[in-house]
């Protein structure tokens, strides 16, 4: 069982006059033919990816083992979040050939799991999700055997929305809170909430298969104490959530929030025998674990047992 007090941990507090990684975040970035390949792939068919928009660090990972996030519905976000690297502005309209030009990737590069993630689109009366379904069913019909992740907005609140992508059957529908409830008001958009969040995932849960997954994720690393991550995967598997992934923050390029903290590599492992004493089916924590890290072993696992 979880302990009901847990101890406040606050590891590796960072100083103005001390940044530098720690070893445990420092990693080799080598190339290879097959992140060639991911990379040509996506230019030629003209196609986002969140390893790029949002500076990834799993970027060259990924690649090299032939999997790609796609990010649908253009590069720029209707909202303004202070941890994210993903540029913010009037994003263009949905580009109606994107769903089929997904597909032909997903064919191409003979992905067993697709993931499909999106920026905010406050601007567009269902909030995408009419475009997710469309790519939904684009790769079900050229990739039949391709399992489907979907990493979704909140809506703006509209579960109506979300149950209509819900109700595709994504294999994974993955919604994420990105910080624990008291830090929502410095890192998310004044357009978020926590609260929200947490009905989104609930609505999918009661809204898909039995044998689809729920999932979320959040970063850690950002003054948080560890009775607030505790409370989060609480709240999570109340919402029906049985997957979770918990990473490092790290300051992207145009970020305004600081790193407070480097969280060590036994801080993750004791998250993820929390998360799984409080009945997750998956949970993956690390230094570099995003939200889409090694995706396709969660619906494994559902292959397999």
């Amino acid at each position: 069982m979880v302990n009901e007090q847990p101890v406040t941990v606050m590891s590796h507090p960072i100083s103005k006059a001390h940044r530098e990684f720690p070893a445990w975040l420092r990693r080799s970035l080598p190339a290879s033919g097959d992140m060639e390949q991911v990379r040509a792939t996506l230019q030629h068919l003209s196609l986002n990816t969140v390893c790029r928009s949002a500076q990834c660090p799993n970027q060259c990972e990924c690649w090299q083992r032939g999997t790609a996030t796609f990010m649908i519905l253009g590069e720029v976000c209707s909202r303004d979040c202070a941890f994210c690297g993903v540029a913010s502005g009037t994003p263009l309209p949905p580009d109606p050939g994107e769903p089929e030009r997904i597909a032909e990737a997903v064919a191409r590069l003979m992905l067993r799991h697709a993931v499909i993630t999106t920026v905010t689109r406050d601007d567009l009366p269902d909030g995408g999700a009419s475009h997710f379904i469309n790519v939904i069913g684009a790769i079900r019909r050229r990739c039949a055997k391709t399992s489907v992740e979907v990493l979704t907005s909140d809506f703006a609140g509209d579960l109506k929305a979300a149950a209509r992508v819900a109700k595709a059957a994504p294999e994974v529908f993955g919604h994420n809170i990105e910080t624990v409830s008291r830090l929502h008001g410095e890192l998310r958009d004044p357009r978020a909430s926590y609260t929200r969040s947490m009905e989104v995932l609930r609505c999918a849960r009661e809204t898909l298969p039995a044998a689809c997954h729920v999932k979320s994720g959040f970063m850690v690393g950002c003054g948080e104490t560890e009775s607030e991550v505790v409370e989060a995967l609480r709240d999570l598997v109340c919402a029906g959530c049985d997957a979770v992934t918990i990473g490092q923050y790290l300051k992207p390029s145009g970020g305004r929030f600081d790193v407070q903290e480097f969280v060590p590599p036994e801080q993750f492992a004791r998250y993820e025998k929390i998360a799984y004493d409080l009945g997750f089916h998956s949970a993956m924590t690390g230094p570099f674990v995003r939200s889409s890290y090694h995706a396709e072993e969660l619906t494994a696992k559902h292959r397999a047992g």
